[in-house]
């Protein structure tokens, strides 16, 4: 199965907001060459307005090249869209940073192209890049956490109301992402185990934060046992066993 998703790339295309461009609400459930056709003439009016405008913020730039990137995507025009989600990469790093998680889908819709064009090194090297954003962002957020349960605090209810710091469409993106790029690692997972069980463990992490404690077990218990498949170090093994503990000892509720 290629890691492009079409369905995904649209659902991308709806979330560009604002003045420059607004999506009726029936071409979410548009199909076919008339969708590809009607994206195209929302964001070149977007495109055009923007360009012309003086006081468009990095942000706004770069999710316009961000839609731009996943329509020529969509219509497997690669050169135009790396183009844009280079400009996309360039307009998010100025605006938020290079290493942050909203400069990441940039990244990884690029890594998506290349891994279609089976240039898998510089593929591999982006979803990589992609797992550490995450895996640094969620880290923290699991940080305090998990030291607030080591000593014994009493937080309030309402803190664990959103506790990754997202909203309900990062989170969704989020998990999106990460599954996606899972199921990559999975297909080579002979190869590179640790690459596989890194994504699991940021997996854990996210729905973790989420307070779905059973997908947050699932994806432990599937990192845990290919860990002692391959045979991985103990301080591993050991890592992902103090995650399922942890998991396990919480009385979240599940979403």
């Amino acid at each position: 199965m290629s890691a492009l998703d079409s369905t995904a790339h649209f659902h991308a295309l709806l979330q560009f907001r604002g003045r420059t461009a607004a999506w009726p609400a029936a071409a979410a459930a548009a199909a076919g060459l008339g969708r590809i056709i009607q994206a195209e003439e929302y964001l070149f009016q977007a495109q055009w307005t923007v360009l012309k405008s003086t006081d468009c913020s990095n942000a706004t730039h770069s999710l316009l090249h961000r839609n731009l990137g996943l329509l020529f995507i969509a219509k497997k025009n690669y050169e135009e869209a790396r183009y844009h989600l280079a400009n996309d990469i360039y307009f998010a790093s100025c605006a938020f940073g290079t290493e942050d998680i909203r400069t990441s889908g940039g990244y990884f819709h690029l890594a998506n192209i290349f891994y279609d064009l089976k240039k898998l090194d510089l593929a591999d090297t982006l979803y990589t890049k992609v797992s550490e954003i995450w895996d640094a962002y969620l880290n923290n957020h699991y940080q305090v956490l998990s030291q607030a349960h080591t000593q014994q605090m009493d937080l309030l209810g309402e803190l664990f109301e959103n506790d990754t710091g997202l909203d309900e469409a990062q989170e969704a993106e989020a998990i999106r992402i990460l599954t996606s790029i899972l199921k990559i690692r999975e297909s080579t997972a002979d190869k590179a185990p640790q690459k596989t069980i890194f994504v699991l463990k940021i997996l854990v992490m996210l729905y973790y934060l989420m307070m779905n404690s059973s997908k947050a077990q699932e994806y432990g218990m599937r990192a845990l046992n290919l860990a002692e498949e391959q045979q991985l170090d103990v301080h591993e093994q050991s890592t992902i066993r103090e995650l399922l503990t942890l998991i396990s000892t919480e009385d979240h509720p599940i979403t």
